[in-house]
């Protein structure tokens, strides 16, 4: 509707939450829409220790946070990453996306993620 708000620091509780709580994030060969579908059904590479910047404005308005670029995810099954997912504390899906393209990734092998945010659009 038309004249809500929401300030920005309710918005930035809810992506704190990202930084405070995520514990996992799994490259999957399809989206995931359940914790055990991004940990086990479609997983194929995992990485932990995330860092996971402070919520900021987003563009063209909301709020965002920003995950860190990596180069040391861990490659579990080989077939074709689409989508990350991130998790919180072994059962909880907090977040899926697509990734920037595509990933052919090989079991034992890295994988490498470009830096990406996860926002929150304002109400109006």
């Amino acid at each position: 509707m038309a004249g809500e708000f929401i300030a920005d620091y309710i918005l930035d509780l809810a992506l704190a939450e990202f930084d405070t709580a995520t514990t996992t994030l799994y490259i999957t060969s399809q989206v995931a829409t359940t914790y055990t579908e991004a940990s086990s059904t479609y997983k194929l590479g995992t990485k932990t220790s995330l860092s996971i910047g402070a919520p900021a404005d987003r563009t063209p308005n909301g709020r965002k946070v920003t995950v860190a670029s990596f180069t040391d995810g861990t490659v579990d099954a080989t077939a074709t990453a689409t989508h990350w997912a991130i998790t919180k504390s072994g059962t909880t899906l907090m977040a899926t996306g697509p990734l920037s393209a595509s990933q052919a990734v090989t079991s034992g092998n890295t994988f490498t993620l470009a830096a990406f945010d996860i926002g929150v659009p304002d109400a109006v």
